[in-house]
């Protein structure tokens, strides 16, 4: 299996990984590239990357994530516009036997605040 592939099918998760995570990936790959380009221990990882025209992994998913949602939020279906748009969606709360009340987020924070 690819793990490119699977970043880049995972790259919204990814992009907001915590940078511990995209730490060891990115120890990863550094691994796979000296050992693939046979590097010496002493070649930074920088010349490395550049020489391979290989973007660092937290880098690459910011850009991944970035295109996945600039065509999400072109998209013609308004549920995936709203999904991938940066506002937040209206909150739904169960208020018993079956009803359901939509309450805006900011909305919902000033009543709190109030409370």
């Amino acid at each position: 299996m690819c793990i490119r592939t699977v970043m880049i099918y995972a790259s919204p998760v990814f992009a907001h990984a915590a940078s511990k995570a995209l730490h060891s990936l990115q120890v990863i790959q550094n691994k796979f590239c000296r050992i693939t380009a046979d590097t010496h221990w002493w070649v930074r990882n920088s010349v490395l990357h550049r020489d391979l025209e290989l973007p660092i992994i937290a880098k690459y998913m910011k850009d991944v994530s970035k295109g996945f949602l600039d065509i999400a939020e072109s998209h013609s279906n308004a549920l995936v516009r709203s999904a991938a748009s940066k506002r937040p969606s209206p909150t739904v709360l169960s208020v018993g036997h079956g009803m359901y009340l939509s309450i805006h987020p900011t909305l919902l924070q000033r009543k709190l605040k109030v409370s």
